[in-house]
């Protein structure tokens, strides 16, 4: 009788423990990252690496696990990392990290990537880009711009390879733009092409033409007039209130010298630009203030590096933050969603609050409510 308990007793403990572990995976998450931990761009690749594990440490959760693999910045690699994650039944992929290694994750239908990368043109159907993307941002400058009433608005897209990205968000953020115009970075030809843009030789020329009247004429307080000209560089107001620069880092720079060059001001005119991850050179640069551009969250930027620093002694890049907002965006999925459907919940509207900001999700497509900032006397300020 004893012996007929125990393997009763035995049969029924392993169908409940079984069952209990099988019940156990079904709701586990299992979450994909794809990112370079081995070449040129490991560090990035070990840095988000680290935000990630940072995240599960802070959600406390055992519902989460993260399956790490190497791209090694190569496509091949990273279809071939795509796969080991299938076959290890992944539910969802955080990365890759660059546009360039997308190009044959589509082979891997049951999976979806929230890849890093700010381009939204020609990605894969199973790739979400994730990245602060020219809609997020140009959303932000709209509102700049009504809140400022601002009627005239001109674009300058330097001709490079995310041009279209930049024309795809004009367009999709509805923003009234007076003109558009395209730029060679190349410095030899950039300072021409803006002084074509900012009529600067008709104004250099009414400058010289008034001078000169000024200097035939009867006028009793001609000397003082024609001083007070002198100081000048030009005469006539340019046809636009604000300039939007799609632009970044020493490129940036050198289309607001060629500004300030031709008698284009900040101090007059409205100097826009995309976020420029708090970029502190740009506080030295006290001709270009004020400057204005969207970005994430600044304060939640800040504590996030100190707490990077804190656990891991090093600064975190950027990606790293978005790395660890993707970790706590997909927990949230799961809890509103079957762990089976987590793919799935990127059709459908959602909102989530991260660190760098609001996540606004639909028909698989993230776009960011963004914080807006201006540079100005050395300093950054949030507008809102």
């Amino acid at each position: 009788m004893n012996k007929i308990f125990i393997i009763l007793f035995l049969v029924f403990y392993n169908l409940f423990f079984i069952g209990s572990l099988s019940l156990s995976e079904e709701n586990k998450v299992k979450i994909g990252l794809l990112v370079p931990l081995t070449g040129k761009n490991s560090e990035i690749g070990k840095q988000v690496l680290k935000a990630t594990r940072l995240a599960l440490k802070d959600i406390n959760s055992d519902t989460l696990e993260i399956f790490p693999k190497d791209t090694k910045s190569n496509p091949n690699q990273t279809l071939d990392s795509a796969i080991e994650l299938d076959r290890l039944g992944v539910n969802i992929v955080i990365g890759p990290v660059f546009y360039e290694n997308l190009i044959y994750l589509n082979e891997v239908k049951n999976l979806t990537f929230l890849s890093f990368t700010n381009k939204t043109l020609n990605l894969p159907n199973n790739v979400i880009s994730t990245g602060i993307n020219s809609t997020s941002q140009l959303n932000t400058v709209r509102k700049f711009i009504e809140q400022n009433e601002i009627k005239k608005t001109i674009f300058l897209i330097p001709n490079l390879d995310y041009n279209l990205e930049i024309k795809q968000g004009i367009k999709e953020s509805k923003i009234k733009s007076f003109k558009q115009y395209s730029y060679d970075i190349d410095p030899t030809k950039l300072t021409k092409q803006i002084e074509k843009i900012t009529n600067y030789s008709i104004r250099k020329q009414n400058l010289i033409d008034e001078i000169t009247r000024l200097e035939n004429s009867d006028d009793l307080n001609k000397e003082k007039k024609i001083k007070n000209l002198e100081k000048k560089y030009t005469i006539g107001n340019v046809n636009f209130d604000s300039i939007i620069i799609a632009d970044f880092d020493e490129s940036l720079k050198s289309v607001i010298t060629s500004l300030l060059y031709t008698d284009v001001s900040p101090k007059d005119k409205f100097f826009i630009t995309f976020n420029q991850w708090f970029d502190v050179s740009l506080l030295n640069e006290t001709a270009s203030q004020p400057i204005y551009y969207p970005s994430i969250n600044k304060k939640n930027f800040e504590d996030f590096k100190e707490k990077f620093l804190i656990e891991f002694n090093e600064e975190p890049n950027h990606l790293s933050l978005l790395s660890y907002d993707l970790v706590g965006l997909i927990y949230y999925l799961s809890i509103k969603n079957k762990v089976v459907e987590i793919n799935k919940a990127f059709n459908k509207k959602n909102s989530f609050k991260g660190k760098i900001g609001v996540f606004d999700i639909k028909d698989n497509k993230i776009n960011h409510q963004l914080n807006f900032y201006k540079i100005e006397e050395g300093g950054i300020k949030e507008i809102f």
